[in-house]
């Protein structure tokens, strides 16, 4: 029987991986950023590797656009190359997928009313080869297969966090009736504060952040709850890329133990949130 043990979340700030990619992440600037992965790469290499990512972004007009924004997109090809998003794309491996557990997950969600796209064809974006980079480091080929589940926080209306949450739970049923001995991880990406247009560029709410991982661990589902407008008004208008971290957190059942945590502003002009939750429910 499959099961899910961890759940990852973290920013996924395109900057970071021109970074990585440019070999600047030793420099002053960058340096703190990456020192609050450096505990989570030593993790997985000594004994937290899965053998499945189920790994939750949004894409940024790569993959989508206004023709077709899908609520929920669930990735079921053998392999998805990264894109191109202006710059060429990233120098980093072909991310392999999961077909079988990808199809099942879409099979299991739709037969829990969720109402999911399934995709074969994919390319993806910084939203998911970031968080990976921040995980695994420059590697000639990702650790283990990803299933992408693409969510849209880019064009109103986007999800509720309540049904992120849900999402999460139905997630986990899914992968508890997959019949394989797989030890899979959820990670959720994107956030934590940040607007990147208008009078508020550049807006960071460290308090509000913080707050928010601290409501990740426990037995509390007082997230699921939060408005759109309080993540709109508290954390700018990207800030409710957060609610795809709550996909992870339902996927993770009742209660959580944090293994890490890391924040640091700013990166770019981002807040960068990490954090290392452990299923314990």
């Amino acid at each position: 029987m499959a099961r899910i043990t961890h759940g990852i979340a973290s920013s996924h700030v395109p900057a970071i991986g021109a970074a990585m990619d440019l070999g600047k992440a030793g420099e002053d600037y960058w340096q703190p950023v990456f020192a609050g992965y450096e505990w989570t790469r030593r993790w997985i290499r000594d004994a937290g590797k899965p053998d499945v990512v189920i790994l939750v972004y949004n894409d940024h007009a790569s993959a989508f656009d206004m023709n077709i924004i899908p609520t929920f997109a669930i990735g079921a090809g053998e392999k998805f190359a990264p894109c191109d998003e202006g710059w060429g794309p990233r120098p980093v491996p072909v991310v392999q997928g999961h077909p079988d557990l990808a199809w099942h997950l879409a099979q299991c969600l739709i037969l829990d009313e969720f109402d999911m796209t399934i995709i074969s064809a994919l390319e993806v974006d910084h939203g998911l080869t970031v968080p990976l980079s921040l995980m695994f480091g420059k590697v000639d080929a990702w650790p283990c297969p990803v299933v992408p589940l693409a969510v849209n926080v880019v064009t109103y209306p986007p999800p509720s966090g309540n049904r992120c949450w849900a999402l999460g739970e139905a997630m986990r049923r899914a992968v508890t009736s997959f019949p394989d001995n797989l030890n899979v991880q959820v990670w959720g990406t994107g956030g934590m504060s940040h607007q990147l247009q208008g009078p508020r560029a550049g807006l960071i709410n460290a308090e509000w952040d913080n707050r928010f991982l601290d409501r990740l661990v426990g037995d509390a589902d007082e997230l699921r709850h939060i408005p759109h407008i309080e993540y709109l008004r508290e954390t700018g208008s990207e800030g409710i890329e957060m609610v795809m971290w709550l996909i992870m957190r339902g996927a993770l059942g009742k209660k959580t133990r944090c293994l890490h945590r890391h924040y640091h502003v700013p990166a770019s002009n981002t807040a960068v949130g990490h954090i290392v939750l452990e299923s314990v429910a």
